[in-house]
């Protein structure tokens, strides 16, 4: 354990700026933490205060690296980092189970406190071990370090790592330091977006990305880019949505960023309250029942998703579907009812292990069961967050990973189900790593047997590493993993708990979920969200092609808008309306097909 006191750091680099001091000890005051979301107290505090001037720390221009690469969650870590403020029980669990499988950095304004309390018996556990965690004592606001914490990236693809810090959309200095704490500790670089024209203004808890480029988020990012005051008196920056890609592209490596329309129901906006990436190409999407809270809106967006974006390799992503819970009891159900925003993708991968919230048994068990089905292998740890969700945020929320100084990065697309019995199984993996990469083997086996039998993959072009499992008879199922050695010595399995944890296919009938003749009708099938008042999708469904045209006519049958003329393929195909521009009131949907009729359907805009 190492206990080291950063506060006479921090305040003599604010010490020209009273008002901070003013507002740290306001802070300290509050007898319970601060909200997730803006509090209250804060709002009040602000209206009497002037927030403090902006300090800079790191560089505040893009780093020179080529092929910059932002890290996915899953890949390994060797930090997570911890605000210990206010949920002791909770932040406990985080830190012990997280000290198994790497380094844990918990800042605290109280290092004494904290110690005791990971060392003592009390409501958090038994008393636990300090080996592999590391306090820091720095003035803090929050638990939510997700939000104001350090990104990942690399330099050259899988070299030259440092951090990248946003501006925090909160009025929080003391936790808005935070990262240089870190890279400091930690001896990284610190980048910012805090300085024209590079000023960006982001939120840890909206943002997730695929390890290759492409970045998730909701429209809050826009919405804190446009210019403006803040509400406790700043500017937000003024950037585009193309400025926002290209200072993402200059400091992250970005090159898609999929944005989502916001979600009515969740007051904060952050993606990881309804989805989370398990790997590069499958998302964990949270699903209500049909009409429920969020449901229509998270339908609309994940179906605009799939329609407009694909995995790194070009194919569609894979949609694994958890169910959001109600809170239970007088007062609860689901957020549109007034309950807390319960979720399950509030979930925080450390290595091995992935941490996640839970609630009560009779969803906490479904949930569980969807993790360990997806994520084969790895240490699947619930823990309560009853006590912190009414606060708007859970497990991923408090929690934030700094990657490893040297990744050995595998990326494999995992191999579908096929009815093929004669030809061998092709596999074919990325592998790279600053020293290069001396071998990689592929180890597989038939489900039911211990051992794996072991093949050597030959090096392709452009890092690529290929090799083959043998044809097998009908209903067979394949288990297999990825071992990758550096020239520096350097050993890495994908999935990284192997050999425990492993891809699987099956070699028989290949059963392909959809539409079949039955299903397939020439008209709509509803239109969600309705009533509309964002992204709203539009399926239409033919049995064969056809031509004709989509429109949308105001309740006196004018035409407002035509959403597609021409060609309508067979199957299901989606159409998207932005209602936000849209006079509240009644609409009519049209889908007119030249020689077949006119089905309608009423859209309600508010």
């Amino acid at each position: 354990m190492t206990l080291r006191d950063y506060s006479p750091w921090l305040h003599s680099a604010f010490a020209a700026c009273a008002v901070l001091t003013a507002y740290s000890a306001s802070a300290q005051r509050f007898d319970t933490p601060l909200s997730h979301d803006i509090d209250p107290r804060e709002a009040a505090f602000y209206e009497a205060n002037p927030y403090p001037t902006l300090v800079s720390r790191g560089e505040t221009t893009p780093p020179e690296f080529d092929n910059l690469r932002t890290m996915a969650e899953w890949e390994e870590i060797e930090i997570l980092c911890v605000g210990w403020e206010g949920y002791s029980a909770i932040e406990k669990q985080i830190v012990v189970n997280a000290a198994q499988e790497c380094e844990v950095i918990v800042l605290t304004e109280d290092a004494a406190y904290v110690e005791d309390y990971i060392t003592s018996n009390n409501n958090g556990g038994g008393a636990a071990s300090m080996d592999n965690i590391t306090v820091l004592e720095v003035p803090l606001n929050t638990v939510w370090i997700r939000d104001y914490g350090p990104n990942t990236v690399y330099g050259n693809g899988v070299d030259d790592r440092i951090i990248v810090d946003w501006l925090y959309n909160r009025p929080r200095p003391d936790d808005d330091v935070s990262p240089q704490v870190i890279a400091d500790h930690m001896g990284i670089d610190l980048y910012e977006t805090t300085a024209e024209p590079y000023d960006l203004m982001n939120t840890g808890g909206n943002f997730m990305s695929d390890g290759f480029g492409m970045g998730f988020a909701s429209n809050l990012i826009g919405d804190e880019n446009s210019g403006g005051a803040t509400w406790w008196g700043t500017q937000f920056p003024d950037q585009n949505e193309e400025e926002i890609e290209g200072i993402l592209a200059d400091f992250m490596g970005l090159h898609t960023y999929v944005r989502m329309e916001n979600l009515p129901f969740d007051g904060i906006h952050h993606i990881d309250m309804h989805m989370k990436l398990l790997d590069e190409e499958t998302i964990l999407m949270a699903e209500y029942p049909a009409g429920v809270a969020d449901g229509p809106q998270i339908e609309a967006n994940l179906e605009y998703v799939l329609s407009n974006h694909t995995s790194k390799w070009g194919t569609p992503f894979e949609v694994v579907r958890i169910p959001s819970p109600p809170e239970p009891g007088w007062g609860g159900g689901f957020p549109d009812e007034g309950g807390n925003y319960m979720t399950y993708t509030n979930s925080v991968f450390v290595n091995n292990t992935i941490l996640l919230p839970t609630y009560y048994e009779e969803f906490d068990t479904l949930a569980i069961a969807i993790y360990e089905r997806e994520l084969p292998g790895y240490n699947v740890v619930g823990i309560d967050c009853n006590q912190i969700i009414s606060a708007s945020g859970a497990i991923h929320c408090i929690t934030h990973s700094v990657g490893v100084e040297d990744p050995l990065l595998i990326s494999h697309q995992p191999l579908d189900d096929t009815e093929d019995t004669v030809n061998p199984y092709p596999v074919e993996a990325l592998v790279q790593h600053r020293s290069g990469i001396e071998s990689t083997q592929l180890f597989w086996r038939v489900a039911g047997e211990t051992d794996y039998n072991e093949v050597a993959m030959d090096a392709s072009m452009d890092d690529m590493w290929v090799a083959n499992i043998p044809a097998q008879p009908e209903n067979t199922v394949v288990q297999y993993y990825i071992q990758g050695a550096s020239v520096s010595g350097k050993v890495q399995d994908r999935p990284m708990p192997a050999p425990e944890g492993y891809w699987q296919f099956r070699v028989g009938e290949v059963v392909i979920s959809g539409l079949d003749g039955s299903q397939g009708f020439a008209g709509f099938q509803p239109a969600f969200p309705n009533p509309a008042s964002a992204i709203t999708c539009i399926p239409v469904d033919l049995k064969t092609t056809a031509a004709g045209r989509l429109v949308l006519r105001d309740a006196a049958g004018r035409l407002v808008f035509t959403l597609h003329e021409g060609s309508f393929s067979a199957g299901t195909s989606k159409y998207f309306l932005d209602a936000a521009p849209l006079t509240a009131g009644a609409y009519v949907l049209h889908l007119e097909l030249e020689g077949r009729g006119t089905w309608s359907q009423r859209l309600m805009v508010r």
